[in-house]
Order: C-alpha cells, then sequence, then structure tokens
C-alpha cells in the first residue's frame, strides 16, 4: 500500500490512545552571557509555547494525519489541562473520556532552549500514584465505552501512573476479542506482561532491555538479530518494529528481521516525541490495511520529517507526500 493509499484510508480511522498526558512547554531564547550569580547561562526570553506531549502528543500526531484520535489519559482541574484540552480539540481530538481530578496536577515539562540547543528540562509532576484512573469510579465504565467504538488503541506509557499491568491486560483482552489491533510503546523498567500484542515499538535501547541484553561494548555491532528473536520469545508481539535512530528501522515478525529500512531524516534537530510519531503512523496504517513493511516505510518517513523540526511536533499528509 503506497503513501497515498494509507492517507486517503486514515479520516475514517478511530483510534484510541490510552496513557499519560502531558503538556510540553517551551522557553525560546538567546543566551549572550553567563550568571555573575553562578556559572550558568543567562537567558533571555524571546517567546514560550506549549503543546501537546505524552500521550497527548500521540493523539495529535494521529489528528495531524487525519485520523480520528480519541484520548484517555489523567490531568488536573487546573491551566495546564484547560490549555491541552483547548488544543487538541481545536484538532478534533476527543477528550470527552479523559479523567480529571481536582488535587492531581498536570503533568508539564519545561525545556529551556537557546537557539537550537535544549540547556535544561523542568518537569512539574504529582507522585505515580496520584495519576491511576481507577481513581476515578466512572473510569472503567468510559474505558469499556471507548474500547468498543474504536478501530485500534495505542497504549502510550511514560511510566507517570496511568498505565499498568491490570489496564494493559484488560485493553489488550477486550481489543483481541473485537479484532482490533493494540499497539504499545513500553518502558522497559515496568517490568508489563503485554504477550501477543499486536505492536510493539522499542527505540534501539528499549529493545535490548526487553531482549534482557546489555549495552554493546566499544567497536561491538548492535545484536538485532538477537534482539529479535529474545523479544519475540519473551513478548510474542505479531510485529516488532525498532527504530535504530540513524541506521533507519527494523521490522521484526516471528523472531526474525524481515526488513531493515535506512533513516530518511535529512537532519536531525530534535528527536522529543518521534517515538510519538512512529507508533502513531505505524498503528494508524496497519489499522487502515497496509501490510508491516508498507506501514513501517509510512512511519519511518514521517519520523524523517518529525525529527527535522524544533520541539515536539508532528506531521501533515502534505509533508509526507513531499518527502517521498
Amino acid at each position: 500500500m503506497t503513501t497515498s493509499e494509507i492517507l486517503g484510508k486514515l479520516p475514517a480511522l478511530r483510534v484510541l490512545v490510552i496513557g499519560d498526558v502531558m503538556v510540553d512547554h517551551y522557553v525560546w531564547g538567546e543566551v549572550n552571557r553567563i550568571s555573575p550569580e553562578a556559572p550558568v547561562p543567562v537567558v533571555q526570553v524571546l517567546r514560550e509555547s506549549y503543546t501537546a506531549g505524552g500521550a497527548a502528543n500521540v493523539a495529535l500526531n494521529l489528528a495531524a494525519l487525519t485520523a480520528r484520535p480519541e484520548l484517555v489519559g489523567v490531568v488536573g482541574r487546573d491551566e495546564s489541562a484547560d490549555r491541552l484540552k483547548t488544543l487538541l480539540e481545536s484538532h478534533g481530538i476527543d477528550c470527552a473520556r479523559w479523567v480529571a481530578l481536582p488535587e492531581v496536577r498536570t503533568i508539564v515539562k519545561t525545556r529551556v532552549i537557546a537557539r537550537t540547543q535544549q540547556l535544561c528540562r523542568i518537569d512539574h509532576e504529582g507522585p505515580r500514584a496520584a495519576y491511576a484512573p481507577t481513581r476515578d469510579p466512572a473510569f472503567e465504565a468510559r474505558m469499556e465505552a471507548a474500547l468498543a467504538d474504536t478501530d485500534a488503541v495505542i497504549i502510550s506509557d511514560y511510566a507517570k501512573g496511568v498505565v499498568s499491568q491490570e489496564l494493559v491486560s484488560r485493553v489488550i483482552a477486550r481489543a483481541d476479542a473485537r479484532g482490533v489491533l493494540t499497539a504499545i510503546d513500553p518502558k522497559p523498567a515496568r517490568h508489563l506482561e503485554f504477550y501477543g500484542i499486536g505492536l510493539v515499538t522499542p527505540n534501539r535501547h528499549e529493545a535490548l532491555e526487553l531482549a534482557g541484553l546489555p549495552e554493546p561494548g566499544v567497536g561491538e555491532s548492535y545484536p538485532l538479530d538477537e534482539v529479535c528473536r529474545l523479544i519475540h520469545e519473551r513478548f510474542g508481539p505479531r510485529l516488532l518494529v525498532i527504530t535504530l535512530g540513524a541506521d533507519g528501522m527494523a521490522v521484526c515478525r516471528n523472531g526474525k528481521v524481515e526488513c531493515l529500512m535506512p533513516t530518511v531524516a535529512r537532519e536531525v534537530f530534535d528527536v522529543s516525541g518521534a517515538g510519538d510519531t512512529v507508533i502513531a503512523s505505524l498503528a494508524s496504517a496497519l489499522a487502515a490495511g497496509a501490510d508491516p513493511v508498507s506501514a513501517a516505510k509510512f512511519a519511518n518517513l514521517a519520523a524523517g520529517v518529525v525529527v527535522s523540526k524544533m520541539g515536539t511536533a508532528t506531521v501533515t499528509p502534505e509533508e509526507l507526500r513531499a518527502a517521498e
């Protein structure tokens, strides 16, 4: 299936995103001197911007590709949540089933950028237990209703508290019963079980962790074949796609590397949120009927566009067609 054929099917596609919702806040400025108070740069702020982060960025990527996303996550009842909801709804993203708790602080990641260099990141968030969606008595019913009316499910785990083993197991079981694709971008340190899931999209380091292998030593090559085999033995995903940075993307099935495609990125300015773009484009392409290799090519193209932009970003159909 070609890029244009995939794009043509996405407007009819409903995709449920479940995971850690957050706001990405950027402080853009310039540095011309060092502080007299400490050996740190003084940033002259030129502007600030806000966009969706975490699971919210997955949903925003889906919307940019013209799919119809619904978002389930946990936010506070605060200014950050209001700002995020306004942004998402302006892009047609359904937030009606997310959980808003008065005692929770919406997660915000603030990145300070001087020209194109990130100087630091400041995180505002509460304890992980605060973001458990089951604290809302209505959550179970909301999730069941959302699962009954979707063409694909993406679990976006940033280890902030929304995604639990119980949630993963329930989502996979419900989706499988309906023949709906479930995809996960896992955090290996969580040690979650997701055997038999439809799609897993780790980066090269996460794939090593999932496989139980150490980082290669100096001069040693990345053990891609072994990583693919071990992840299949441990988790049994129907499709495993490993993003390898400058080395491209590996498509693996049944414990074997089926295709290794080079990166299409011409310039890399910022990889923030690139994993969100990959899982959004891959899962939506597969749900639209693309074969694994065509879906991976579509995602590889989308990631190549996104990393050429500064900050957390998305890709549009027009940009994809121009990048082919």
